[in-house]
């Protein structure tokens, strides 16, 4: 296994995939007192060690109550509320709130709580939490292959036509959701609104906005993709991740 894979979460200082990748570039990792890289394989037994020749103050932590859905030793599952980011070079952020919201693991492998996968700053639902190094680089893997399956619900604009597969590109690329419609009502300033479940089966960038926004239903409230003269002002977007 790469050092790159199997880093993650080892230490507190590097704690996410992008902040190993980084100090992987810039040496500060050894593997048996060798220099490591990206390139760098771990067969199981040597000694790593990580040198950051500048002292790093410590991290503020955000002060913000989360819902905990579910926790134990190795992972937890957290409300994510709309209007924060997950994480990124943000203060107000979810992974700055978890000190504060999930206990310690006990576990030898203990690493500082972090998500393992994001939702959009306007999205809410729940939201994995990798707690150990060992289960942070499980989490990461299976999101890569594509195992863990995603259901979302949102509030869509205009009569659907299209329900289904959606198979529209997204930059370019070839991408994939899932469709089912729930229920729908009349409205007298949106014509329909509808509910409609959703299965993102490829990961593209803002996927389910852009593939509703392209069949001509989206998502009640969304200020990107959707129709600027039916936008509920202060009311947020109505997509939910469900599981």
């Amino acid at each position: 296994m790469r050092l790159q894979e199997y880093g993650v979460g080892i230490f507190n200082a590097v704690s996410t995939k992008s902040a190993l990748k980084k100090a992987l570039k810039k040496q500060y990792i050894r593997v048996n007192g060798e220099v490591a890289s990206t390139a760098t394989y771990i067969k199981g037994g040597e000694r790593i060690g990580l040198s950051i020749l500048k002292e790093v103050p410590p991290k503020k932590k955000l002060q913000l109550t989360l819902k905990v859905l579910f926790e134990d030793d190795y992972l937890a599952a957290i409300h994510k509320p709309a209007g924060i980011l997950v994480s990124g070079n943000h203060f107000k952020t979810i992974a700055n709130a978890l000190a504060q919201n999930l206990q310690k693991s006990t576990q030898p492998d203990a690493s500082t709580a972090h998500p393992v996968h994001r939702l959009d700053y306007a999205t809410t639902g729940i939201l994995l939490i990798g707690k150990t190094s060992s289960s942070i680089r499980a989490l990461n893997k299976m999101f890569e292959n594509r195992e863990v399956k995603k259901t979302y619900y949102a509030i869509t604009i205009g009569e659907m036509k299209a329900v289904g597969p959606i198979t529209s590109e997204i930059d370019g690329k070839k991408s994939l959701s899932n469709s089912t419609l729930c229920e729908s009502v009349t409205s007298k300033r949106f014509g329909k609104l509808n509910l409609v479940q959703l299965e993102p089966l490829t990961g593209r960038r803002h996927q389910l906005r852009k593939h509703l926004s392209g069949i001509g239903n989206p998502i009640l409230g969304d200020k990107e993709y959707g129709m600027e003269n039916l936008i509920l002002q202060g009311k947020g977007l109505y997509l939910h991740a469900y599981s």
